[in-house]
């Protein structure tokens, strides 16, 4: 659980700095730094993320005790793929294509992956061996720094550039506190394996191939936005989509960790009927969850509007996220409900061909539609682009005859979600700010907790009952109030 909450936690700070960032570089400079950014998340997915996931799927307390070739061959790969990065960086960096952006901005950015990687496959070992501690330390020091150094670059400077390398020392200097606790004693590069190698490049690869496909999406959409209304409409469409991405990727890893781990183990003990069992009732819970938060944050957007997002952002950013979020639903599903049906049964091509099929999709709708003078109809195009990759893993899932979740949830989910809608979508321009945002959220929130006690919507009342029961018994006044209730 501790794990669980550093990653909620990072995922505030990260959101806080974004906004500052934001808001001291301005529309035009964000733009450049959000398109620096996906060069940075791409060239990082392509290069170092098959290594990560690696780690997370091999390495662990027990190997790194008893079979330190593990953490050897994979400390040797990342220095390999290392190797052979920094030239491609230089050649970059003279010789680089026309784009958007600057040559020596795209070479910072691919350096830049190069950080974010290191950064990424060290806390994976952290997380693979359960150090929750060592964990937390990482992502707390990270935080620290990038409030410091990223916050603060971009109040003194207004420079993507300066930005870009001061999130580089971030995550550098946070693993260079926790050098000593990341080492592996006895795990030198002399130990690493070759076969061990080939065999993790070919389980990673599928799952690698649809990361990067799915990290190329917003790479092309800035650059599209880039191409046909410049780099400060780019700024605003990637606040919208960076902070849309964030809310719904946070709530969806939080419930991914503990839910497809449960399924999993059910796998390990009771074989593959009763994973699929436990991967529908998953599928319910993160449909019963997901749809009411996408609704629930259309209900308070015009004061989330109001009361975070820099002046120079509002009404753009309002209006492309409203357009985002079914796209993002759908992506929230596709990878944290649907994605484990193929992995419970290792097969995971069609997650690559949905992947593909968005990327295809995307830029193919946003030029057939119509054009409109801001970036609203490429933020429409995404959405639809996610909707037809959804749409593709279902079939793909249909045809794998999986257990579907029972249709009673799915339909009081969306009931329950058309409720708070009704209830509290009419008053979204009303005053917004700080009070309306509480009153809002009172009202859809209590609405929903109510339908959810009511129905055991997805079996969530059974699983808090299941939480609470236990501490109420153990309070003695909340023992003898329980005990009147019931």
């Amino acid at each position: 659980m501790r794990i669980v909450f550093a990653f909620l936690i990072n995922t505030i700070f990260n959101l806080i700095v974004g906004l500052i960032v934001a808001k001291f570089l301005g529309p035009e400079e964000y733009g450049r730094f959000a398109l620096a950014i996906g060069v940075m998340i791409f060239g990082q997915a392509l290069m170092f993320e098959w290594i990560r996931q690696c780690a997370i799927r091999f390495y662990s307390v027990r190997t790194r005790d008893a079979k330190p070739r593990v953490r050897a061959t994979l400390d040797a790969a990342f220095a390999l793929v290392t190797i052979g990065f920094v030239p491609l960086v230089a050649l970059v960096a003279l010789l680089g294509p026309e784009t958007s952006l600057p040559r020596d901005l795209l070479a910072l950015a691919f350096a830049a992956s190069f950080a974010n990687g290191l950064f990424d496959y060290q806390t994976a070992l952290a997380r693979a061996r359960f150090d929750d501690r060592l964990y937390m330390r990482i992502v707390v020091i990270k935080n620290m720094f990038s409030l410091l150094c990223m916050a603060g670059g971009a109040w003194a400077t207004g420079s993507a550039r300066v930005t870009l390398a001061a999130g580089m020392i971030s995550l550098l200097g946070a693993l260079a506190f926790s050098y000593q606790h990341l080492h592996d004693p006895g795990a030198g590069f002399e130990k690493a394996d070759r076969r061990l190698m080939r065999c993790y490049g070919a389980y990673a690869a599928p799952i690698v191939a649809a990361v990067v496909l799915y990290q190329l999406i917003p790479l092309v959409n800035r650059e599209l936005a880039t191409r046909f209304f410049g780099f400060a409409e780019t700024g605003r469409f990637a606040l919208a989509y960076d902070l849309g991405l964030r809310a719904v990727a946070a709530l969806g890893s939080a419930l991914d960790v503990l839910l497809f781990q449960i399924a999993v183990r059910a796998h390990d003990l009771h074989g593959l009927d009763k994973a699929r069992e436990q991967i529908a009732r998953n599928m319910a819970v993160v449909f019963a969850i997901l749809l009411p938060a996408c609704v629930g944050i259309w209900i308070v957007l015009p004061s989330v509007e109001v009361l975070i997002v820099p002046q120079a952002y509002r009404g753009a950013f309002g209006l492309f996220l409203t357009l985002m979020l079914p796209g993002l639903f759908c992506l929230g599903l596709s990878q944290f409900a649907l994605n484990a049906v193929f992995q419970i049964a290792r097969k995971t091509r069609p997650v690559v061909v949905a992947a593909l099929v968005v990327c295809v999709a995307d830029p193919v709708i946003f030029l057939i539609l119509p054009r409109a003078e801001d970036a609203s109809s490429l933020a429409l195009a995404q959405s639809l682009a996610m909707a037809l990759g959804l749409l593709t893993l279902l079939g793909f899932a249909r045809a794998n005859r999986p257990q579907w979740p029972p249709a009673r949830d799915l339909v009081w989910s969306v009931l329950a979600s058309a409720g708070m809608a009704a209830l509290a979508g009419p008053f979204r321009n009303t005053h917004p700010g700080l009070l309306q945002m509480i009153a809002q959220m009172a009202i859809a929130g209590a609405f929903y907790a109510a339908v959810v006690a009511l129905t055991d919507l997805a079996g969530l009342r059974a699983a808090f009952l299941a939480k609470m029961v236990p501490l109420m018994r153990r309070n003695k006044f909340l023992n003898r109030t329980f005990t009147i209730i019931t």
